[in-house]
């Protein structure tokens, strides 16, 4: 699925790379009172779905010139929601995005509101095998996380993946209103994966908690992507 146009201007870029997709199906009701005013829980086939997304983040600057050093490749771990506005634009909702860059952590926050948190992360990677690691640091708590997935050859597109990872954008509360901060890349090459280990904390950090001890209903793996972010845009326009 391709992406829209992306209105201009361009403010930045960055890859998302060996991306690891968990996700739970759940009563569009559990996640509804989450969301920003003016967007709903997205569905397909009658649920909605929480996702852990755990990456490497490779490259971020802005749209013009080089990549930031040092502050543009760090770890990222987030728990997100899928979103609808009024106008029909898709998106997701984070409820927390976790990365070991402080500088990050506090420029997103300050500009976006978006829920970064600091925290101490490892990545590590053994053939087909990834393995994540979190352990959030002070103030923003000490929740733990232990992910490890296998990626497989077979090769993922049905609709439940478009429906998961072909979203062009975020909503996000900011300054009174709710904004949607849209994006584009290309479509994700995903793979499917098998769940070795989950021992999480971070899904209870922000109240899906009954989660980690769930099975997943859909787990995947993708090399990554190139992202490009345009400038925000009101939810209802």
């Amino acid at each position: 699925m391709l992406a829209p146009r992306l209105p201009a201007p361009r403010l930045l870029r960055q890859q998302w790379r060996d991306v690891a997709f968990v996700h739970w199906a759940v009563d569009p009701g559990r996640v509804s009172g989450l969301l920003p005013p003016g967007v709903e829980a997205d569905v397909y086939e009658g649920r909605s779905y929480v996702g852990l997304v755990a990456f490497r983040m490779v490259g971020s600057g802005f749209a013009r010139g080089p990549a930031l050093p040092w502050l543009g490749t760090f770890l990222e771990t987030n728990v997100r929601l899928y979103s609808v506005d009024a106008t029909g634009r898709r998106g997701v909702v984070f409820l927390s995005l976790d990365a070991d860059r402080l500088p990050v952590v506090g420029a997103a926050r300050a500009a976006f509101a978006l829920p970064y948190r600091w925290a101490r992360m490892r990545f590590a990677r053994s053939g087909p095998e990834r393995a994540y690691d979190a352990t959030l640091r002070r103030p923003f708590g000490s929740a733990r996380s232990r992910l490890r997935i296998r990626a497989r050859d077979e090769e993922l597109d049905g609709p439940l993946e478009r429906f998961l990872t072909a979203r062009w954008g975020l909503h996000v509360a900011h300054l009174g209103r709710t904004w949607f901060l849209p994006n584009t890349h290309e479509p994700w090459p995903l793979r499917a994966a098998e769940l070795i280990e989950l021992d999480d904390e971070l899904l209870g950090s922000v109240g899906f908690g009954e989660l980690a001890g769930r099975t997943p209903d859909h787990v995947a793996f993708s090399a990554g992507v190139h992202s490009t972010f345009g400038r925000p845009l009101p939810a209802g326009r």
